[in-house]
Parts: structure tokens; sequence; C-alpha cells
């Protein structure tokens, strides 16, 4: 097995796997964050293309799909195992992905603020389509056979949408992927299954650092809001298109149903939001089987009432200048690109609105350096400065904490050796020890580029 990203790092997430003549990559995702992690994406691809048999998705976030575009782009054509869930808003995520790119590229050659002349998108919208076209989906509890002697399994990871653990047996030995799993206490969806038992495990640790308050995040969730729209503000939040987005919706309804905040409008603007809200929307009405049951069957519950549904650039922009308090949700949720870079210049520098940090925020991101409190944030060229409250909520995280990684992880057999990946160094480090210290177990954080024997 040879670490080719997320290793020190929580995004970039690339994981080969060889045995005998196979040759099985795990995630393919994009490196975000900081310019030196992001300027590895234009790096060659690290692996042989001509021997990869396969690649298997844990699910569709761009730090674990991202670069397969980039694959294509170089010549690969072999199948993409994944969910039902994962297909469809993988697809959605790359085609989005392609589209920001080309946006970024042309609004730099016509600010003038790139090194690059001209600047070039990574990829482009034929690389996401032909990409997208390559999936093979295949059913959580379903083995098969995806190259010579490799035979998969994926488990309900509880992430997001179509969030799966991978289960790999190749040359009698047994390797589960974690990818990114989710919390027992998730909004739409079931709790991750239990793992099987394994020889080599890799584990994320994104947020093996943090614990939760739910009850006190949720509290300070409607208290910010009820503040925001008293002194007659508007409510930013950023947000991922996939699944945070839907899960925010779910908690403004209820709040809004139960009077602990005044119903007024929610925007989404977000054409990836929406695109993946009508894949939520279809699970739920389909009873998916990694929904949760109490939201089949009844009314719509990513509706708090007054909901609005912002498809074009014009309702967009439109949307910038609110004429009386909202609640806008836009992507990107790390604040990189997208929709609600146009709606933070506009928000930032009033001292009446309020944006929500809900989601991880990468170092290096403009939503990091919101969190950390920075005075000014730079934007389509231009510095624009933070006089608006920032409100950072864990009440919405999507990534299964200490305590709940380490439950997962240890209801099964202890495997030969555990690797701690998907995580900044210092949590890393400190779930490795943890699993090591109290539990007795093998658990190393892998160096990046690092191969090992199973």
């Amino acid at each position: 097995m040879t670490f080719l990203g997320g290793t020190g790092t929580v995004t970039g997430s690339k994981f080969l796997l060889e045995s005998g003549r196979s040759r099985v990559l795990v995630d393919c995702g994009l490196f975000q964050g900081l310019a030196p992690l992001r300027r590895r994406n234009w790096r060659p691809p690290p692996l042989d293309l001509g021997a990869l048999d396969a690649v298997v998705l844990t699910h569709s976030h761009l730090d674990h799909c991202g670069y397969l575009p980039v694959l294509v782009r170089n010549g690969w054509h072999g199948p993409i195992h994944c969910t039902p869930g994962t297909a469809d808003l993988a697809a959605i995520v790359l085609a989005d992905s392609a589209h920001l790119m080309a946006e970024d590229a042309a609004q730099a050659n016509a600010g003038g603020w790139t090194k690059h002349h001209p600047a070039l998108p990574l990829y482009g919208a034929d690389d996401a389509a032909r990409t997208t076209r390559l999936f093979r989906p295949v059913d959580f509890d379903v083995s098969r056979i995806i190259a010579d002697g490799v035979e998969l399994e994926l488990g309900r990871g509880g992430h997001i949408l179509g969030s799966a653990w991978a289960h790999l047996g190749l040359s009698g030995r047994d390797v589960v992927v974690s990818g990114d799993l989710g919390r027992p206490v998730h909004r739409v969806l079931r709790p991750p299954q239990p793992r099987p038992a394994c020889d080599a495990l890799l584990l994320e640790s994104t947020y093996e650092d943090r614990t939760h308050d739910d009850a006190a995040a949720a509290t300070l969730f409607a208290d910010t809001i009820r503040r925001t729209i008293g002194r007659g503000g508007s409510v930013l939040i950023p947000a991922f298109a996939v699944d945070r987005t839907e899960v925010i919706l779910v908690e403004l309804a209820r709040l809004v149903r139960e009077g602990d905040i005044p119903d007024v409008p929610v925007l989404v603007d977000s054409p990836m939001a929406l695109a993946s809200l009508r894949v939520y929307r279809r699970a739920v009405d389909a009873a998916w089987p990694e929904v949760r049951p109490e939201l089949v069957g009844a009314a719509d519950p990513f509706d708090p009432g007054h909901l609005a549904e912002l498809h074009t650039a014009q309702q967009s922009m439109t949307a910038n200048e609110p004429r009386t308090p909202s609640i806008v949700i836009s992507a990107s949720g790390m604040a990189t690109g997208g929709r609600v870079l146009h709606h933070l210049e506009r928000v930032l520098p009033e001292e009446k609105h309020t944006v929500l940090v809900v989601g991880y925020a990468a170092a290096g991101t403009r939503a990091r350096r919101l969190v950390d409190g920075a005075r000014e944030i730079k934007i389509h060229g231009r510095y624009v400065p933070v006089r608006a409250e920032v409100v950072v909520i864990d009440a919405f995280s999507a990534h299964a904490v200490a305590d709940e990684l380490v439950d997962w992880a240890t209801a099964g057999p202890p495997p030969t050796t555990t690797y701690l990946v998907h995580g900044e160094p210092a949590g890393a480090t400190a779930l490795a020890y943890r699993l090591s210290a109290k539990h007795g177990w093998t658990a190393v954080v892998p160096e990046d580029g690092e191969r090992v024997l199973l």
C-alpha cells in the first residue's frame, strides 16, 4: 500500500493497493487549502495509469473524488466503483468543480491577478463528464470482484448520502478504508455500519482532537439567527453544497416549526447545492436504506416554510442586496470559490450581518481566516473589511469526533496495523497515541509517499 495523499492533511486522499498483477486506487481527491498543497494538483499523476485496474470511491466530496478528471484527462478509462448515491452526487460535484475552475481562471485573467499567462483550469467540463461515465454503482453489503484477486464490499459510512467505508480483500489480506465517517446524530442519515475484521485499517482523523456539545451548538445557532434578524441583518452561511446544506435546512425547518427562530426567507444560492438537494429528496422519497426512517413519508423535511431556490445568476445578484432580513446558504463551504464570495463581499463590511461558519475550514482558506479572526479578506483581487459578526458553530459537523472514531474502530477485532490518515498532524498523532496507549494497538501516522507491506 502506498500513501499518495491524505497524510499530514485532510485533503488529497489517494491510497494505492497493489497485489500480484492488480492495482486499485482507493479515493482520488484534490488537495485543497494552502498554496503548496494546491500546487500538487498540477503535478503529473503520482501513479502509473497504465497499471491501474480500478478506482474505489468512498464518497463524493472533492477531497476524495476531485482529482479523477485529471486521471481521465491523462488517458485513464477504467472503472470507478462507488455506491449509487455517490455516483449521483459525484457527477454533480465534478461538473461544478470544472465550471468553477473555468470561471476562476477567466476572472483571474480578466482581473490580472494571476502569475500565469493565461491562467488555465486544471480540467474542463468534458473531462468531468467522461469521468462520470466510468462510474460503476454497487449497493451496500454486496461483494464485487473489481480486479484479478481483489474483492470489494462497501458499508454505510453515514457521512454524506452515498458515503461508505471500503472493505477490500486481496491476496489473503483484508483492508478497510474508513473514508469519512459520520456521526450518530446526523439529521438525515443513519449511523455508520460496524466495520468487518481486517489486517490493515485506514482510519480518518479529521476531528480527532475535537468534541461537540450538540445541544449547546444548536442553541447557539438559534440564538445567532434571532440576534441577527433582530438588528435587521441577514445571516450568511457558507456551506458545503453536498449534505451540509441539506442538514442545515432540516434544522432550520425544525426551529421554525417549534417557534425558536423567526419565519424569514431562506435562500439556497448554489446550483450544486440545489442539484444535490434533488438527490437527497429522491433518497427520502424512495426510502434509501441509509436515510433515517423518521424522515420517510412526512412533509418535505428540507423546507423551512419560505424556501427560495436561486438557480440563475440574476437571482443570486438580487440576493446579494437583501431588502429584508433573510438566511442565505451558499457554497463553497470553505469560501474558496463560488457564489458565496459575492455574498461575502456585501455582507462582511456591515456590522448588522452575521457570517456563520458551520463546517471544517482547512488552513489557507478564507473560511479559516474568518475563524481565526481576520479583519480583512481578499476576494476577487480586493481586500474586504470584516465588520460583520463571525460565529463559528460545530452543530452540523458530518465528521465523527474523537470518541466516535475510537468507538467505531475498536468495536471490531484489532487490526494488525492501523494507519491514521485524513487529518492534520496533531490530530492524527493524538489518535495514534490513544489507540496505542489505551487499546494496545499498533497505530501509526504514515508519511506522504510512504509504501508499506500488508
